[in-house]
């Protein structure tokens, strides 16, 4: 059983590339990875990894046990799930990644419903923008913004991933309401900068029956929708933000959408999951679950289109 512990630790650090990556995908200390490591190659008498201060590299018999190990754990994975088919109920651990908004704005608020429906289902939710790779982190389901190739995932598009412009009624007041894109020329924006590439958002608007895109001069940038609502909220100016993340916001009455005529459907938003789990309960049960929470109609885009139509905001 030590050794398996250390062949699982060993092949997660040599897929991710480090044993923080690793721990942090086996919810255990970055220690404890490299201790299970280093047990593994005293009873194993070799060299697994050339370690430097930055990084971990393979050795030659590193490779070649890696692919073994990978072999072994699909297998021990497809046990698995052969056991999880067989039960009658969801039960036990669900992995979930999600991009933050999503996770925090639409999952997260919901949960406590697919608690209350099974009992026996607990989640692990890990939020973030980074890539993850389903099969070496032993996701069960991600939830992604945009179209994710990935031969060895199946998909299933869930809802639209709208974006619009936002300000605070108390500096449109200030400032007035831009009409056209152009407009914001005039006025204080605040720009979101994508955490896993490090480039700024170009804002789309549909314009003449064609998507154009700008990047207007920024007084502020932020790597998180949550702080650019906060910084709008905030009278701080006019900035874009999907519809899902500024739609509290707006049925307070403490933003309101700005050229909402120009705002269009960026790109879907998607759960995957790996081929592997396609017949395990929870992940069917999870995704039954997606469905009531991404309706046809959702509400989010309701309150935004009540806002804009000069109506009440939706509770």
């Amino acid at each position: 059983m030590d050794r398996l512990t250390g062949l699982i630790a060993f092949a997660r650090a040599a897929s991710l590339g480090s044993y923080t990556a690793a721990a942090r995908s086996l919810a255990i200390s970055p220690s404890a990875v490299s201790k299970s490591v280093q047990r593994l190659e005293q009873q194993l008498g070799l060299p697994l990894f050339t370690r430097t201060t930055r990084s971990l590299t393979l050795t030659t018999e590193g490779r070649d046990l890696h692919e073994r190990a990978l072999r072994l754990l699909r297998e021990a994975e497809d046990i698995e799930q052969a056991v999880l088919t067989a039960k009658a109920a969801p039960s036990g651990v669900l992995r979930v990644a999600a991009a933050l908004p999503v996770g925090t704005h639409i999952l997260a608020p919901n949960l406590a419903r697919l608690k209350a429906r099974f009992p026996q289902l607990s989640i692990d939710l890990r939020l973030g923008d980074e890539f993850v790779d389903l099969i070496e982190e032993g996701i069960d389901v991600a939830i992604r913004v945009g179209e994710l190739a990935d031969s060895r995932l199946i998909s299933r598009r869930l809802a639209s991933h709208r974006l619009c412009a936002f300000a605070s009624p108390a500096y449109l007041a200030a400032r007035g309401t831009p009409r056209h894109p152009d407009d914001l020329a005039q006025h204080d924006c605040v720009n979101f900068r994508f955490q896993s590439s490090g480039q700024v958002l170009r804002w789309p608007f549909m314009v003449g029956g064609r998507v154009i895109e700008m990047t207007p001069r920024s007084w502020a940038i932020a790597n998180t929708s949550d702080a650019i609502a906060e910084l709008l909220v905030s009278q701080g100016g006019i900035g874009i933000s999907p519809t899902y993340v500024a739609a509290r916001y707006v049925a307070r009455g403490e933003l309101l959408p700005v050229l909402s005529e120009f705002a269009i459907d960026r790109a879907p938003i998607t759960a995957l999951w790996p081929q592997s789990r396609r017949n395990n309960p929870n992940v069917r049960a999870f995704l039954g679950f997606l469905e009531e929470v991404f309706p046809a109609q959702p509400s989010w885009d309701a309150v935004i289109a009540a806002a804009a139509n000069g109506q009440a905001a939706l509770p």
